[in-house]
């Protein structure tokens, strides 16, 4: 294990820059910093969704994949390291064919709702979403593997399939969305 804080406090942060894992400092608004925050807040989303009562098979996975963002956080905290690799996409897209094999095809959008699991990965899925928007953006300003952007993209994915699977596994139907139902005005 490596080094163990002590004293969470700092200071260092104080004047609007934080530090990389390669000892630099950079501005807390910057596409790095808003890139490594955004996968943090769904680190976080994931971790609601496994406050939950969620099949095991599903908790195993999003377990697998807590861990995995954190590595992607070290990725985008430490220019130059790669953490997120082929393997980690290939391992979402089986998770995605194996969770999706026994729901019946879409023909309708859906709504974010149903059981409250199914709705927090909802949550989830979209904060996914920003989370991949931050990273094409400082994709754009410096050079990043595009690998994790790939993930993300892959972990939305299967984000809205387990909306599907936790909607089903609570007995609820999914909830979707009426293009021409009665419009308030």
């Amino acid at each position: 294990m490596g080094n163990r804080l002590s004293k969470i406090y700092t200071r260092t942060g104080d004047t609007g820059t934080t530090g990389l894992g390669d000892g630099s400092r950079v501005p807390k608004d910057s596409a790095r910093i808003e890139a490594i925050g955004a996968v943090d807040e769904l680190n976080s989303a994931i971790g609601l969704v496994l406050a939950e009562s969620v099949p095991e098979n599903v908790g195993t996975v999003l377990t697998r994949v807590q861990h995995e963002l954190f590595d992607l956080g070290g990725e985008l905290s430490i220019p130059g390291y790669t953490a997120i690799d082929e393997q980690h996409i290939s391992q979402l897209e089986d998770d995605l064919d194996g969770f999706n094999a026994d729901l019946p095809a879409l023909k309708e959008f859906i709504l974010p709702g149903g059981a409250r699991s199914a709705a927090l990965t909802h949550v989830a899925r979209a904060t996914c979403r920003r989370a991949e928007r931050r990273l094409v953006k400082l994709a754009l300003a410096e050079q990043v593997s595009p690998l994790p952007q790939r993930y993300l993209n892959r972990l939305s994915d299967l984000l809205f399939v387990l909306c599907r699977v936790l909607n089903r596994s609570a007995g609820q139907t999914d909830v979707y969305w009426h293009k021409t139902r009665a419009r308030d005005t």
